[in-house]
């Protein structure tokens, strides 16, 4: 068995220190998410996803895919969003096994009140306190990492 490629100091600050801010930056998006419109974050990406397709209409499995999730997950928690209104779930006329999923009225009014405040946590703990050169970094690092992995799924 080769010997592992142990981390040098500045790689496992690099990474430690992503770690911690990923943990810390979800858990306080997460409860400003909460407090300010009720809305988990599975919610917000549901509703945004929907309130951002052509006619707020999309399949599940293709949200499923978007969101990483398993279709059986997602039907769950569509579930749950069903009982509250804020999205219909109906058969996909073009196949019957298919499931197409639409923004309510009430999904769309929650959407477009949890946004604004959603939108100033994001810049308030994180776009705001970067500057527009580590903004510009952090979307490559982003688009290198994200390539590589959906490289691997596709693969």
């Amino acid at each position: 068995m080769p010997e592992p490629r142990w981390l040098n100091q500045a790689e496992a600050r690099a990474w430690l220190g992503y770690r911690r801010m990923r943990a810390l930056l979800d858990l306080q998006i997460t409860r400003d998410l909460a407090k300010d419109s009720g809305l988990s974050d599975a919610d917000y990406d549901v509703l945004s996803s929907l309130s951002e397709s052509d006619g707020h209409v999309l399949r599940l499995g293709d949200l499923a895919a978007h969101m990483l999730w398993s279709k059986s997950r997602l039907s769950h928690h569509i579930t749950r969003m069903e009982q509250r209104g804020l999205v219909a779930r109906r058969e996909c006329p073009s196949d019957g096994r298919g499931a197409v999923l639409t923004l309510t009225e009430t999904g769309w009014q929650a959407i477009r009140a949890a946004a604004p405040p959603h939108l100033e946590s994001v810049r308030r703990h994180f776009i705001d306190r970067l500057s527009g050169e580590q903004i510009r970094a952090l979307g490559d690092l982003a688009e290198t990492v994200v390539s590589h992995l959906g490289n691997i799924q596709d693969g």
